[in-house]
């Protein structure tokens, strides 16, 4: 692959068009896949630009479909770019880019979802996680279906600094619908403030950094589409398990119309839920009577703070699922209820 050093600058030669490659390979958008191309390399190239300066940078695209980001990128004088697309149809299409791209495109047939990119780019590139990123950047054109469960697979990689982050503070500039993208970079109070922005903003810097018209694509989305940036922290604004600061937040937005108690009572077994609640959140000095929407990344630290040295308290604290609680309580309700027929006959 290209060296990391070089300096020339490299431009694809004259291709076909995207919309001929679509045409050429008789493709077309899986609507159950929820794919969605763009097809105008000026908006392409725009979302490059907003990755940052990607000379002699390695870069892992995903969902890669047709190819029009992934054009922008080979233009943008990478180093190597890895592409893992799922869907075999677009291959042949990707194929025709690498050859027209010697030695600075890698395909993977692969599903993102589970492809190991720790050994992927030399170990040269690694940096320290307190350094500045690495230069490696993460881009995709997300399928709505699986942006949502990836990032936060992403967000739990951060977390334990592994998988893409094995290489350092790695930068992600990936596309949502522009809701989620809106959930992500919401503020505090603002009616868009989710389980999605307390789980990104306390591992990452998050942007918004440009909203696409759903006209730009084809077949046209229902909704625009945000491009949102991520740069991890070099520490975190929570610093307990991922697992442990997921399960507070998903507890508490379960209930988002209701005071914060209401969801924070989950956490703990129905006997002991008023007493455990009231403590955790008088220890965590947080008002009961807030909304999920007004608690701030700090009062969710000061939560998950005390809520740990519960766990470390009551071993079984964290295995609690008051859903769990709830099917047996009902298992319960139903053999007495069988009982007494049984009695009554």
């Amino acid at each position: 692959m290209a060296a990391s050093g070089t300096l020339s600058t490299f431009r694809l030669p004259p291709l076909p068009t995207i919309r001929e490659i679509i045409k050429l390979f008789r493709l077309h958008a899986a609507k159950q896949l929820s794919q969605n191309f763009l097809l105008d390399l000026r908006l392409t190239d725009k979302i490059v630009r907003k990755a940052g300066n990607l000379t002699n940078a390695y870069v892992y695209e995903v969902g890669p479909g047709p190819g029009g980001i992934t054009r922008s990128i080979l233009n943008a004088n990478v180093a190597e770019l890895l592409v893992v697309e799922k869907d075999s149809r677009f291959i042949p299409g990707l194929q025709m880019l690498s050859d027209a791209a010697p030695g600075k495109l890698r395909i993977v047939h692969g599903d993102v979802l589970t492809f190991k990119i720790e050994r992927a780019f030399p170990e040269i590139l690694k940096r320290p996680w307190e350094d500045d990123p690495p230069n490696v950047h993460i881009i995709g054109n997300l399928p709505f279906s699986v942006s949502t469960p990836l990032i936060i697979k992403w967000l739990e990689n951060v977390s334990c600094r592994d998988g893409p982050f094995v290489y350092g503070r790695t930068r992600m500039t990936l596309t949502f619908q522009k809701e989620v993208a809106e959930r992500l970079t919401a503020n505090t109070g603002s009616k868009q403030h989710s389980r999605l922005s307390i789980m990104a903003q306390y591992l990452c810097n998050v942007q918004h950094i440009l909203t696409i018209p759903g006209q730009a694509f084809v077949p046209k989305p229902e909704v625009d589409v945000g491009v949102v940036h991520f740069t991890p922290l070099v520490r975190p604004r929570i610093e307990q398990p991922f697992k442990l600061v997921e399960k507070v937040v998903q507890n508490t937005f379960q209930f988002r119309r209701k005071y914060c108690y209401r969801g924070l009572g989950m956490l703990f077994p129905q006997i002991h839920r008023v007493e455990s609640t009231g403590k955790l959140l008088e220890l965590a000095d947080v008002d009961p009577t807030l909304r999920p929407s007004q608690l701030s990344v700090s009062h969710f630290k000061s939560l998950c703070d005390v809520y740990r040295k519960m766990c470390d308290e009551d071993p079984h604290l964290f295995a609690y699922n008051f859903r769990e609680e709830l099917k047996q309580n009902k298992s319960k309700n139903q053999e007495k209820e069988d009982d007494k027929e049984r009695n009554g006959l």
